[in-house]
C-alpha cells in the first residue's frame, strides 16, 4: 500500500489542522506526519499570539492538544527551517510538505516619522507580551501618551494591554518580566486611530466589549464621529455584528465624564498622516486627517490636519509573511504564491523563467502564509481541508524520497545536533509552567528564555 510521509513546517493551528484533517480522510494511502517548528513549543499564534487576558481564545489550544496527544503526529520543536533542514533534506526524507509558518511580521505603514525611536510594529508587542523567546526581556514603556493605528482586533489587544492595570493581569499567564514592565509604565491616556467611521472597523464585538471592563480606564468616544450617514445606517440595521459595536459604543457614550487615572481614547474619522519628530529624534506628536463618508460605505479627505501629543505610536494596520529559504515567495502580498493550496512559480523572479501557472509539485500551503493574515483562527480549518484534498490528489506527482524511513530524519537532526523538543518535551514544560502558576495562585506562569524552554522540555537538569 502507498505511504505518504509528510513533512508540515509550522506547529500552530494551521499545521495542526492540516495534519489532523488528512488523517481523517477517505484515502487509500498510509500517512505518517511529523510536524516541525522554529520554538520550542507548539500551538504558533494561539500561544504566541493571543493576548493573556484572552483566555475563550486560548481555549482552542484544548482542542489542538487534543489533536497532538493521540500520537499519530510526530511533533520536532527547536527546529529552524532553512538552518537546521532545508528543503532538500525534506526531498529525501518525505513525499510532501505543507508549509503553515504564518504571518508574523508587521506590515509596513508608509507615513512621514514612522521610523522615529518610540515608533513600534503592534506584533512585535504582542511577542513580548506573550513571551516569546525571540524578542527582548524587555520593553520601553516611558511614555504617557500613547497612539495605536488601526482599527482591528490586534490594535485594541495592544491599547487595551497598554491601558489595563498590571495587577488586573495576574489571574493570567503573563510572564514575570512582562507583569513588571506593564507595572512601571506611566501611561495614562491611549489613543486609538481609526481612517474610518464606527460601523466600518474590523474588530469584533467581544474584542470591544472587554475594553468596557477595564477597571480603573475610562473609554473616551467623541461625539463628532457618531453623525452616520445613509449608508452607516444601512450597515448598523443589516448587519448584526455592526449592530452590536454601534450599540455598545452608544451606550458607552452615554456615562458619565469618569475619573479614573487612566484614558482610553477611540478617534474614529482620524487618518494619521505623519509621527511628528519632537527635536531629538523621538516620537512627538501625531498629525492625522480628519476624514468623512464619501456616500458608498467608504471614507475621504476633509484637508482638516489636526494634531496630538504621544511619545509611543504602535502601527496595527496588519501582519505580513516571511520568505522562506527555497521556497517561492510573492513580496507584495507576503505569501508564497499558491493555487488553492498548491505552490506555484508565480512572484519570485529568483525562481527563473517558469510559467507563472507552473506548480511546484510536493510543496503546499495553508493558513496565513497562504492567503494572507485575514479571518480568525477557525478559519484556518476550511483553508486545510482545501490544501489537504489537492494534496491527496496529487499523489502520482509526490517527491520519491531517497531515505523516507522515520528514524531517518531523527538521525539526520542527531547528526546536525540540533537541540529539538519533541511532545513528551512540550508535556514536560506545560507541567513545568502550570506547577510555577501554581506557586504563585495563578494558571501557568509561561517560561520565557529558549535555552531554558529547551532544557526543560529535554529533561536535562
Amino acid at each position: 500500500m502507498t505511504k505518504l510521509r509528510l513533512a508540515i513546517v509550522g506547529a500552530g493551528p494551521a499545521g495542526i489542522y492540516a495534519a489532523d484533517i488528512l488523517l481523517k480522510a477517505e484515502r487509500n494511502f498510509e500517512v505518517s506526519i511529523d510536524l516541525f517548528d522554529h520554538l520550542p513549543a507548539p500551538y504558533g499564534l494561539v500561544r504566541y499570539g493571543v493576548a493573556p487576558d484572552h483566555p475563550r481564545i486560548k481555549g482552542i489550544i484544548t482542542a489542538l492538544r487534543d489533536v497532538l496527544d493521540r500520537g499519530d503526529i510526530r511533533v520536532f520543536g527547536n527546529v529552524r527551517f532553512g538552518i537546521d533542514i532545508t528543503l532538500d533534506d525534506l526531498k529525501k526524507h518525505y513525499n510532501a510538505v505543507i508549509f503553515a509558518t504564518g504571518a508574523v511580521r508587521d506590515a509596513d505603514l508608509d507615513i512621514p516619522g514612522i521610523d522615529l525611536d518610540g515608533s513600534y510594529g503592534a506584533a512585535r508587542f504582542v511577542s513580548w507580551f506573550d513571551g516569546h523567546p525571540d524578542v527582548p526581556r524587555s520593553w520601553p514603556l516611558e511614555s504617557q501618551e500613547v497612539a495605536v493605528i488601526g482599527n482591528g482586533n490586534v490594535a485594541l489587544d495592544v491599547a487595551r494591554m497598554l491601558a489595563k492595570h498590571a495587577d488586573d493581569l495576574l489571574s493570567t499567564e503573563i510572564p514575570t518580566n512582562v507583569y513588571e514592565g506593564l507595572k512601571a509604565s506611566p501611561v495614562t491616556d491611549v489613543h486609538v486611530f481609526g481612517r474610518r467611521g464606527p460601523t466600518s472597523v474590523k474588530f469584533t464585538p467581544l474584542e470591544l466589549r472587554e475594553l468596557g471592563d477595564l477597571p480603573d480606564v475610562d473609554i473616551v468616544l467623541y461625539d463628532e464621529d457618531f453623525d452616520y450617514d445613509d449608508a452607516a445606517r444601512d450597515a448598523v440595521a443589516s448587519n448584526k455584528q455592526v449592530f452590536v459595536i454601534d450599540k455598545v459604543l452608544n451606550k458607552w457614550r452615554e456615562r458619565p465624564a469618569g475619573t479614573a487615572s487612566r484614558r482610553l481614547h477611540l478617534h474614529f474619522f482620524a487618518k494619521p498622516v505623519e509621527i511628528v519628530n519632537d527635536g531629538e529624534g523621538r516620537v512627538g506628536a501625531i498629525r492625522y486627517e480628519r476624514t468623512t463618508p464619501d456616500g458608498q460605505g467608504g471614507v475621504v479627505g476633509t484637508g482638516e490636519i489636526r494634531q496630538l501629543p504621544i511619545q509611543a505610536v504602535y502601527r496595527a494596520v496588519g501582519y505580513f509573511g516571511s520568505p522562506l529559504p527555497g521556497v517561492p515567495f510573492d513580496r507584495k502580498h507576503g505569501v508564497i504564491p499558491n493555487r488553492e493550496g498548491q505552490v506555484l512559480w508565480k512572484g519570485d523572479p529568483s525562481f527563473g523563467s517558469k510559467s507563472a501557472n507552473t506548480q511546484l509539485y510536493g510543496v503546499y500551503a495553508t493558513g496565513w502564509i497562504k492567503r494572507g493574515p485575514v479571518g480568525l483562527i477557525g478559519h484556518t480549518k476550511s483553508d486545510a481541508m482545501e490544501t489537504v484534498r489537492h494534496l491527496i490528489n496529487d499523489l502520482g506527482n509526490w517527491w520519491r524520497p531517497d531515505s523516507p524511513s522515520e528514524q531517518s530524519i531523527v538521525d539526520l537532526l542527531d547528526e546536525r545536533g540540533v537541540q529539538y523538543t519533541n511532545l513528551d518535551g512540550w508535556h514536560r514544560l506545560d507541567q513545568h509552567e502550570l506547577a510555577l502558576g501554581s506557586d504563585e495562585g495563578r494558571v501557568r506562569v509561561k517560561v520565557v528564555p529558549r535555552d531554558e524552554m529547551v532544557t526543560i522540555s529535554r529533561g536535562v537538569r
